[in-house]
């Protein structure tokens, strides 16, 4: 026992490091439940939480903080409980067709590159105020010259197919019917005739006055630099990706430069500290000034007036915030005269993130960009710490640039590998090449830009801030095109992330030699990675297509349509092939072979339903359709099923198979929409 108390007793001074990762259990703690929890269920997690508080107080400095940690973790899940019921909107039940009308909130493009509205103030013909969604995004494709120009707060009507959004492609998959809930988003689809102005762009609105600076911003942009390059500056400026091409945005994901589209940590790290560095030297060259405020913390205030505005201009979404919140951070750190970067300023800016939008958690971008930090901070404290050289003066900028990229992208490269099944080798090298060059040219140049608009010399930033991104297109085009520049892996089971993540901030946050345990998470987990089993058969959550695990690889039941869900079963296979080389696999007889003696049908089109007159038994049927008959001595999944299901996974299991469904695995919760068979709404 007094081993046990010196343990703990050597964390003191170390336990706030804790406090975001203790958040962070109690939140995906609530995420991972299958049943959305009662009011009695949450006012149990409350009581539960508040007894352990007071329980600390009676369990001296070594156990007291475990009390505490568990209370937090409690506290985590509250949060996304009460996160999930605060941005509660109407969804959209069934798939909807007719005029849509509504104000223009955000304009983008799909992964299609078609141009995409998001509409909110929301009217749907023969749908109720109260159950019209919140918002509902919208695809413009076919024809749209006859469209009015899109622009924000404009008020536009159309006649658009719109659905509510899908669930996981494949049990365990994506989750967009949550992604959707925690952006009040009710209704996705599409539309193929011309989008209408039917009342001017409100002025009321402040964000909406912040989104025409913005898209005036983008414009201006583009006009000076345009083409692939524009597209690039004002991603990185007004965080807009519209202007980007297909060919360039897959060439910087093949070069692992992908995260310089992403206004995030880098961005807005780089531009504070270009500005606080720039008036720190201006200050320091009028004498009078010099002695007169105190250079550094003044430097540190227009630092942050920068990043605030940075913010604003680009759009505030998720990643900016995330990355504002650790800037101001660091600069509220100098104001206070204390160490502006450490784990305990990484901690307060995760704290803050995570208690204003738990759902952060789940996604990449979160987690990537805290890795990547929580890595950088702990290694060159380490170095500081221990007075390790890293080589001559002279070569120190070479070796901190070598070191950051090195570090970040070792401690980015699994959670990106997990949700994007993708592994750049050479995008070290890409990252040398083209990083120094963001922060030494378009970073400034883009300042300089923004100082010289208001005298319409604006043009003059931009064209250097040209120069550097047309280095770094260059940088990832030619690295895109080397040979082996980009493997794929399957993606893995839930648990693999997870398990990485607590191993390597117990390595990192524990104090004393039992922090080399958290090594053994970390290795189990790859270990369960390579382990991974992909399912045989998968099915879509509508029947549209068919998936079959092969010698050769995934094998698809069609060449076109239902895209999206192609080529996430491809990439999450760790085989991207395109969907016609897929398709090809597909036995020529359009049946699928499986173990014990099951044959795999697919029916699509209301040609093959209505010709269809029975099966045998060991088939499995899936239709696009309902069946004009009802099939006997086999399993099908029509549609009425799969509205029931969701996405289907025909798993190994001995000589058999076993039937996993999306909804085993999500089971009912807020942003769930299950019909039961017969029609019945399933929602949880």
């Amino acid at each position: 026992m007094r081993t046990i108390r010196a343990i703990l007793l050597l964390q003191r001074g170390h336990m706030f490091e804790w406090v975001p990762v203790c958040l962070a259990v109690g939140i995906g703690w609530y995420f991972a439940l299958r049943f959305e929890p009662s009011l009695s269920f949450l006012a149990a997690v409350a009581i539960l939480g508040l007894a352990l508080l007071g329980l600390a107080r009676f369990l001296g400095e070594a156990a007291g903080p475990l009390a505490v940690a568990l209370a937090l973790v409690a506290g985590g899940f509250l949060l996304a409980a009460e996160r999930a019921h605060d941005v509660a909107g109407p969804v959209l039940g069934w798939r909807y067709y007719g005029p849509v009308e509504g104000r223009i909130v955000n304009i983008d493009r799909s992964g299609s590159d078609a141009l995409r509205l998001t509409l909110d103030q929301v009217v749907m013909e023969r749908i109720s105020p109260e159950r019209t969604p919140t918002k509902v995004r919208i695809s413009l494709h076919g024809d749209q010259s006859a469209s009015v120009v899109p622009a924000p707060g404009l008020r536009v009507m159309t006649t658009a197919h719109v659905s509510p959004p899908g669930g996981p492609v494949e049990p365990g998959g994506f989750d967009f019917q949550r992604h959707a809930w925690f952006g009040q988003l009710g209704g996705v689809g599409y539309t193929r005739v011309p989008v209408l102005a039917i009342a001017p762009a409100s002025e009321g609105a402040a964000g909406l006055a912040v989104f025409r600076m913005r898209m005036a911003a983008s414009a201006r942009v583009m006009e000076v630099l345009p083409g692939d390059v524009g597209g690039v500056a004002v991603a990185v400026t007004t965080g807009a990706r519209s202007g980007i091409s297909q060919r360039a945005l897959e060439d910087l994901r093949a070069s692992n430069l992908a995260h310089l589209l992403a206004i995030s940590g880098l961005h807005m790290g780089l531009l504070s500290g270009f500005v606080f560095a720039l008036l720190r030297v201006v200050i320091a060259l009028i004498p009078p000034l010099a002695l007169r405020i105190p250079a550094k913390k003044t430097a540190a205030v227009g630092a942050l007036m920068a990043a605030t505005l940075y913010l604003a201009l680009s759009g505030g979404n998720v990643a900016t915030e995330r990355a504002y919140i650790m800037v101001a951070v660091a600069l509220t750190a100098i104001l206070v005269n204390r160490r502006a970067i450490s784990l305990r300023g990484v901690a307060i800016a995760a704290t803050i993130v995570l208690f204003l939008r738990p759902e952060a958690l789940l996604g990449p971008g979160f987690q990537m960009s805290f890795a990547a930090t929580t890595a950088l901070v702990a290694v060159f404290g380490y170095i500081r710490d221990h007075r390790i050289s890293t080589g001559p003066k002279w070569a120190a900028p070479v070796v901190a640039v070598l070191m950051s990229s090195g570090v970040a992208g070792l401690a980015t490269a699994p959670i990106g590998a997990a949700h994007f099944n993708a592994i750049s080798h050479y995008g070290l090298m890409a990252n040398l090449l083209s990083v120094p060059v963001m922060g030494s040219v378009v970073v400034p140049a883009a300042v300089l830009a923004g100082i010289l608009a208001p005298f319409g010399l604006d043009w003059m930033g931009l064209w250097v801030m040209g120069l550097g991104l047309k280095w770094i297109l260059a940088v990832g085009t030619f690295v895109a095109g080397l040979e082996g520049a980009r493997s794929f892996v399957a993606g893995p089971g839930n648990a693999v992330l997870p398990m990485i993540a607590l191993g390597f901030l117990f390595m990192i946050l524990w104090q004393g030699r039992l922090k080399v345990l958290g090594a053994a998470p970390v290795v189990m987990a790859f270990v369960l990675w390579t382990q991974v089993e992909r399912p045989l058969g998968l099915i879509a959550e509508n029947g549209s297509l068919v998936g079959l695990m092969t010698r050769e690889g995934r094998a698809l039941s069609k060449p076109k349509g239902a895209g999206f869900i192609a080529s996430n079963w491809l990439e999450n296979d760790g085989t991207p092939v395109p969907q016609e080389t897929a398709a090809g696999r597909w036995p020529e007889d359009g049946a699928g072979r499986l173990p014990g003696g099951i044959t795999l049908v697919h029916l699509s089109g209301k040609k093959a339903t209505e010709s269809f007159t029975g099966c045998v038994p060991g088939q499995i049927i899936v239709a696009n359709n309902d069946l004009p008959v009802l099939p006997a001595g086999c399993e099908v999944f029509d549609p009425e099923r799969l509205r029931a299901t969701g996405a289907v996974a025909l798993m190994p299991e001995g000589d058999g198979l076993r039937t996993v469904t999306v909804r085993d695995v999500t089971g009912h919760r807020l942003w769930t929409q299950w019909k039961e068979a017969g029609g019945k709404d399933g929602r949880g």
